[in-house]
């Protein structure tokens, strides 16, 4: 497989390419962690919600499974849209209609619209992640892809815990001072408890939307900068998409069939079946080994917090240890992964013991996961290509939440909790083996591709040769 090593470092950017490059690091990475303050609301309210309509718990869980099917399918469609018209379109129009149907939510008090506005949610959300992708394609060139893409990846990380932070102070009322300051302190003060917290995040997703607003642009060249990624440079694509930045739809149908997409998006499959159990449940299995809730929601931030330091240091990897190789990187996290799993099972019984295997798991899982669906989409398909590559991993990723929300239960059910907890943990192995034994199918197409283009590169310069007498 072709590396990046071979790449030569171009001089070094201008002042201005400089600022504006951390101009838009800073803005996408805002822009991710919006995102997520307008959809992980909606479990931490689903007690509140169960509790004030009499809604069951399938009927909430209905309505979350609704917004993950929405989502997957949001992806292969929000690809050929952001690929048609921009990184900033996507993502400034899905995070602003996001945030207007949040402001619905607050307001509704039917499970029907619950459920309708949460599809809606769905596909929106969908625009995020290719569009924060593809936002940062053309200013970072192919050698620095992974030092700056492994702590910005940190974004859903990040976001993901300030959701639970803020949204937990906002259930207790703890911060409408800071909220009245964004314009909306008054609605927030009087609603109920979940309402209040739909009304606080979205508050907070606002302000950062205009962050992204004025800060994000798609080019250097929409700033009057010269190119940051050289359009002359060695191609070292995997996948070379006919009419870059400008894909039919029959251009786009035929990339989502490519099977160096399929491949990586199996893997990504795995990793988001693991990532969502694990937020989806570990709560749950915790508390089903004697934990309280407190703690159990305590213990379960072991799996998070492991994953910050492998998703700043695994762009460094990518770049200084691995040189660019990708799947290598992917295939050794794997390794570890499976180890990760195998703890979790001998220590299962033992809550604090399997809680720290959790963040073993954490650690070995958010760097593979971070790279897959980010500087790998980059450097696979190319910087104009990366949002519709981004969208269409996630995309084939993103079916696996949905498996494991509704497998997941079916196991556990008619079992006591020891045998609950152990068959979900050999699932969970069973799963990052799979992983592992997709990244060795990812690692052999990627090989076939460059070998291919290769070929056609040196026939390509023998005709032009032989007919044009070059």
């Amino acid at each position: 497989m072709s590396s990046l090593s071979s790449v030569a470092e171009p001089a070094p950017l201008s002042r201005e390419q400089q600022l504006w490059r951390w101009r838009i690091l800073i803005s996408t990475y805002l822009a991710y962690i919006a995102f997520y303050f307008v959809r992980k609301v909606f479990p931490l309210v689903k007690v509140s919600l169960i509790t004030q309509f009499g809604w069951t718990k399938q009927e909430v869980a209905n309505i979350w499974t609704a917004f993950l099917v929405a989502y997957m399918l949001g992806q292969f469609l929000n690809g050929y849209i952001g690929q048609r018209r921009g990184a900033r379109m996507l993502l400034l129009g899905g995070l602003g209609a996001s945030i207007a149907i949040n402001v619905a939510f607050a307001a509704n008090s039917s499970y029907a619209l619950f459920m309708a506005f949460m599809v809606c949610n769905g596909f929106v959300q969908a625009t995020g992640w290719p569009g924060v992708v593809g936002g940062v394609a053309q200013w970072l060139r192919p050698f620095e892809r992974g030092r700056y893409m492994g702590p910005w990846s940190t974004s859903y990380i990040i976001g993901n815990l300030a959701v639970k932070g803020v949204g937990g102070l906002l259930l207790g009322n703890k911060l409408t001072g800071m909220i009245a300051a964004m314009g909306v302190g008054s609605l927030v003060m009087v609603s109920e408890g979940w309402r209040r917290l739909y009304l606080g995040c979205t508050a907070i997703a606002f302000v950062l939307w205009w962050v992204s607003y004025f800060w994000h642009r798609d080019t250097p060249q929409e700033v009057g900068l010269e190119p940051i990624v050289d359009p002359n440079a060695e191609d070292v694509r995997a996948i070379r998409q006919p009419g870059d930045g400008h894909v039919t739809l029959r251009d786009y149908i035929t990339l989502a069939y490519n099977p160096v997409v399929l491949a990586m998006g199996m893997a990504y499959f795995c990793l988001k079946f693991l990532r969502y159990a694990l937020d989806s449940w570990l709560p749950t299995f915790l508390s089903m080994e004697g934990l309280t809730g407190d703690q159990a929601a305590l213990y379960s931030m072991f799996f998070d917090i492991g994953g910050i330091i492998p998703c700043a240091l695994t762009g460094w990897a990518l770049d200084r240890i691995f040189k660019g190789n990708w799947a290598r990187l992917c295939f050794v996290g794997g390794v570890g992964l499976m180890g990760g799993y195998v703890l979790v099972v001998l220590f299962e019984a033992n809550p604090l013991l399997v809680a720290l295997s959790y963040g073993v798991v954490g650690f070995m899982l958010y760097g593979p996961d971070t790279v897959i669906n980010g500087a790998a989409a980059v450097a696979v398909a190319g910087e104009k290509n990366a949002v519709a590559l981004a969208a269409l991993i996630n995309g084939i990723g993103s079916i696996g939440p949905i498996v494991q929300e509704q497998l997941i239960p079916r196991l556990m059910a008619g079992k006591d909790d020891a045998a609950s907890i152990h068959v979900s943990n050999q699932l969970a192995l069973g799963m990052s083996v799979f992983f592992v034994l997709m990244m060795l199918l990812v690692m052999r197409r990627v090989h076939v591709a460059h070998r291919n283009n290769r070929e056609a590169d040196r026939n390509h310069c023998y005709w032009r040769k032989r007919v044009c007498g070059w």
